[in-house]
């Protein structure tokens, strides 16, 4: 039955998908800014439309499931991958894909763990991490790394890191050798889980964590980035909520109220100001425009603020950790993108750990937008600044 109802969710969804997708490039058009400059302007409008199509047919639910293959039957017929040995897993009911170099480690490898982005609602384990690893990881013959669902609870995420161990001897990586990955949302999970996991004495210590474009904070969305980035794809601000309430399954109808900051109890406000604010960010990311809210446009409304609390509690706002908490991370390496609503979260962050004496590697793409880690890895389909980016292991 499950078999026969996938087919013909696929079905009906190749039938209608034409028809969404032209209405997507209108609403592109309509809705979206580019930046001056930004190069390939019509391939970047074309990978919008895909995500605005996506976005049409996720609120049919019967069709998300096989919408979520897509991509990964596309790299299986047109990009197959054979110099990694992939396995799907569970690690504690937590669905792990697993990729590792064919030829035999000579010692233990080093071990990556990965959360994809998607706002913790979209795609699975065998989309994102080939595209942005898997190169590297058959280039250094060294390393092991393990994919995540996005949309497991956070402390299922936590307990997959936890219990690496066994895991480790399994399939000869170094437990002691761990970095944390993420992007997008999932970036938000590794910076989480190294919070989480900093005081604890029973399980290996984390190495490194690596935050691709990370989204940390629900409080503030009227800092620079989100202001000037705000039209420009894939990431646009109203989405940034917009997907916040689907992944904590709350009412999309307090987007609006949201966006202004009318969630926030003036003493939170007051309390996470000196780590969340316009004020921190250095004034070259303001110069395409920066101007402070109105403070009579982010009236209190309880009834909001019950229905959002949630965002503005540390589990989903790692910049809001305390001090004693950020000093004891492990180093970290943050990419931020000039073109991304999110890139603010990360300077923020970036300011925070060394501010606490945590080493941090920092790569900012001048002129690229939230997204470009997906969008290499399909030959001449891949957007032209999605390759430059080279990130350290």
């Amino acid at each position: 039955m499950v078999f026969w109802t996938r087919i013909a969710c696929l079905l009906v969804t190749v039938a209608i998908y034409p028809t969404l997708f032209l209405v997507s490039i209108v609403i592109q058009y309509a809705k979206t800014s580019l930046p001056p400059g930004i190069e390939q302007p019509f391939k970047l409008r074309f990978y919008q439309s895909i995500m605005i199509s996506l976005l049409l047919l996720v609120s049919v639910d019967l069709f998300w499931y096989d919408v979520a293959q897509l991509e990964s039957v596309y790299r299986k017929v047109w990009m197959p991958d054979t110099s990694l040995l992939i396995q799907e897993q569970q690690f504690d009911g937590v669905p792990v894909k697993i990729y590792q170099p064919k030829k035999p480690a000579v010692t233990k490898r080093k071990a990556l763990l990965f959360f994809h982005g998607g706002a913790g609602t979209y795609g699975n384990v065998a989309q994102r991490l080939s595209t942005l690893f898997r190169r590297r990881t058959d280039q250094q013959q060294n390393a092991s790394i393990r994919s995540t669902n996005a949309g497991v609870l956070l402390a299922f995420c936590a307990m997959t890191v936890a219990r690496k161990r066994p895991n480790a001897d399994k399939y000869h990586t170094d437990a002691s050798c761990v970095t944390v990955c993420g992007d997008s949302c999932g970036a938000n999970f590794a910076t989480k889980i190294c919070q989480l996991l900093v005081d604890r004495t029973d399980v290996p210590k984390i190495q490194a964590q690596i935050l691709i474009y990370p989204g940390l904070q629900g409080m503030d969305f009227y800092l620079p980035s989100y202001q000037q980035n705000k039209d420009i794809p894939l990431l646009w601000r109203k989405l940034v909520v917009y997907w916040t309430c689907r992944f904590l399954n709350k009412s999309t109808s307090v987007v609006n109220d949201v966006l202004e900051g009318r969630h926030v109890p003036e003493d939170i406000r007051t309390k996470y100001q000196k780590w969340v604010c316009a004020d921190l960010i250095p004034e070259e990311f303001k110069v395409r425009g920066y101007k402070p809210q109105d403070p009579a446009l982010r009236t209190f409304k309880p009834k909001v603020y019950e229905e959002m609390k949630q965002v503005l509690e540390v589990t989903f706002s790692p910049l809001f950790a305390e001090n004693s908490v950020i000093s004891k991370l492990p180093q970290a390496c943050i990419l931020t993108c000039e073109f991304d609503v999110l890139r603010d979260d990360g300077l923020l962050y970036k300011r925070r750990l060394e501010e606490n004496g945590v080493p941090v590697t920092w790569f900012h793409a001048k002129k690229s937008i939230h997204g470009l880690a997906i969008l290499f890895g399909y030959g001449q389909q891949e957007w032209l600044h999605s390759p430059a980016i080279n990130l350290p292991y």
